[in-house]
Parts: C-alpha cells; structure tokens; sequence
C-alpha cells in the first residue's frame, strides 16, 4: 500500500468518498434531466459554501487609463461591503466599438498573495522584477493582454486577500504579526517575507472564516459574481457572451463560477482539474485553504462542481508533469467530466486536453484557450 497523506488513516478516510458516483452526481442512475439535476446540486453546494454577502453590482469609479500595445486599458476601482478597496484592469482593443465577447480573467494564487491582477495584466514596459519571474507560469506572456488583443473585453480583479484585497501586517494584532511591517512594500525582499507569513497562516484565515460561519470559496466566490454583474452591465460588453478561465488559484475560481452562474457562457480551467481522493490521498500538502467546502463531497466531487454548467461549452487544460496532482486523479476527473457532459447529450462541449510539462498556461495552452472562447464567444 503506498503512503497516504494521513498515513493508516488513509484508507478509512478514502471510503468515507468513496469510488461510486456521489449521491447528487449527474453520474448517479438516480438522474436523467440535467436542469433537474443542475437546480438540486447547486442548491447543495450554495447551502454548503455559506456564501456572506457581499453587496449588489459594485459602483466602479475610473483611477486612470491608459493606450498600450494596441490595447485600450482602464484601472477601476470598486469597494464592497467589507474591507479595503477592490482594484481592477479592463482592457480591450484600442478604437474597438459596440459591445464586445468578454472574459473575466482570473490570477493564480501561485503562493503569492502580495500581487493580483499585475500577474497576468500589463499596463507599460515597465513590470515589477517579481512579476517578470512570474511569467514564466505564462510563458513569458501577460495573457489578459493577448486576449484582449483578439477582440475581447476583459476585466481582471483582485482576488480576496490577494494584492489590494490582501491582508494587512498593520491590521493584525502582533501576536499573529509579530514583528513584521510595511516599511517598502515593493521591495523584492519584504514581498517575499509577506507571502511567506501569508503563506503560513492560510489555516488561520480560514478558521476565521469558519467561525464568521462562511468558507474561504463562499467569500471569493462572491466576490467575483459581485466582479461579473459590472462586467455584465459595461455598455462595451455584451453579456450574453461572456466567459472566465484562469490558471491554478484561477483555474479554482473558475471551477466555482462557472459551475454556480449560468451568466458564464464559457469557461476554461487551467492546471487546477482532479478529485476529492487526490485532495485527500496524495496532494492536501500543497494546496490552498481556498480549495475546501465541507460537507459537500459526499455529494459531489470537485471536478463536479465545473460539471454543474453542462451542457455549457466547458474547457480543462492539464500539465502531466504538474506537482499539484497525480496523474490517475487527473484522468480520473477528465472521465467524470466528459461521461457527464455525454449524458446530458453535450458531448461536444466538453474539452479535456493534456500537455507535457510542469504547472503553467504557456503559449501552446493558451492558443487553445483563446480558440476555445473563440469557438463559442465570436460566433
């Protein structure tokens, strides 16, 4: 028996999921009508992510804009309910006119929280020495930008508790701080000294979370439908044609909108595709608190909760050398997706593809990408 990531435990835990489908899988023989379905399971997911509110569509207010690489690009500014203001990119090609295919585009957590949106938006020349690193996840490409490039609106928001939406040393007693502060907050070295406290206490906002009676995916999760209601209602963008992907910690919030909002037309998952038992067998380890939902996968399983948007176009991009996950579970997931996506007579709107490499959304995967939400956005 190979080593499990709670040891003897492992097994027992295991069983307690199970291999057969779970009990509100579309998979499950107890189900035949997908809208049927679709309504019982998210209503399950919804009681379950606890989801605080978070306001109605957020009143943007308009920083600055700016023309670069052939790109129009505002910087927005919204403020919800609750803490510190949201900033925001739209980018969409200069001179373009009438209402546009949108995207919202999702950042990677990456183990980075001090940054958001200026992982995969650039806005001039000059990019912050962190964040050029950082793009070799994107193959040296700020791919907000390329696809705006193809005739799409997109908008890129911080994620809750990453750049402008990240926790401040100054809010913390010093008991959880200790002696840490701003003093330059754009200093490689005290960015790398943040992610690293912010890393290590991942655990205490989540328990936090759960004693505020929320989950860390209800809070994000709403936030970014909060992000979807103004990029639906831009005279600029047509909202009937709207999509979202992401890579990793994107690939993760694209799995829970996509799966929860029918606003999303199309969506693409990057490197964030696999099970509850890799989770729970192999790969907890390495992983975020943002991932969990109790209660929910004696119900569904994690690549079910992307499967709730079927028949909806629907793409997941995958790295075989990914150490985030194990390559069985991955195709284990893959399975699930395309027998629901063929059960609910959408065969051909399901996409998993597989590629050599390590973690990333480089150029190959994104050229996919971007044909996929041509595909199903421009027509």
């Amino acid at each position: 028996m190979e080593p499990n990531m709670i040891g003897a435990y492992g097994p027992w835990a295991a069983s307690l999921v199970g291999e057969e489908p779970a009990r509100l899988s579309f998979l499950n023989r107890r189900f035949q009508d997908v809208e049927a379905w679709r309504t019982t399971a998210r209503q399950r997911v919804r009681d379950c992510l606890l989801s605080p509110q978070s306001g109605g569509p957020p009143q943007a207010t308009l920083q600055h804009q700016v023309d670069y690489d052939g790109l129009h690009i505002e910087h927005l500014q919204w403020q919800l309910p609750y803490g510190p203001p949201t900033e925001a990119y739209f980018l969409k090609p200069k001179g373009a006119t009438g209402r546009l295919p949108a995207v919202l585009a999702f950042h990677d957590h990456g183990g980075n929280k001090y940054f958001g949106t200026r992982k995969i938006v650039q806005i001039s020349d000059d990019l912050h020495p962190v964040m050029q690193k950082h793009r070799h996840y994107y193959g040296g490409l700020s791919w907000a930008n390329e696809l705006a490039k193809r005739g799409y609106a997109v908008l890129v928001h911080d994620a809750f508790a990453f750049g402008s939406r990240r926790i401040r040393l100054g809010d913390l007693p010093r008991v959880v701080r200790k002696d840490l502060k701003e003093v330059q907050p754009e200093d490689e070295k005290e960015i790398e000294v943040y992610n690293k406290f912010a890393g290590e206490h991942e655990s205490l906002m989540a328990k936090s979370l759960f004693c505020a009676g929320t989950t860390w995916p209800g809070v994000f999760l709403g936030e970014d439908q909060r992000a979807l209601d103004y990029l639906s209602r831009r005279d600029d963008v047509d909202p009937d044609r709207i999509g979202c992907g992401g890579l990793s910690g994107g690939g993760l919030r694209t799995v829970y909108l996509a799966g929860m909002d029918d606003r999303i037309a199309c969506a693409c998952c990057v490197g964030m595709m696999t099970t509850w038992r890799d989770y729970l067998l192999h790969k907890a380890y390495t992983h975020t608190w943002m991932i969990y939902i109790p209660g929910l996968p004696n119900d569904l399983d994690y690549c079910e909760i992307l499967a709730l948007r079927a028949p909806k176009p629907t793409l997941v991009l995958n790295d075989l050398d990914d150490d985030l996950f194990t390559v069985p579970e991955m195709k284990r997931a893959d399975r699930i997706l395309s027998a629901t996506f063929a059960k609910a007579d959408a065969a051909d709107r399901y996409r998993g593809s597989f590629y050599p490499g390590p973690h990333k959304f480089d150029k190959p995967m994104q050229d996919e990408a971007f044909a996929w939400f041509d595909r199903w956005l421009k027509a």
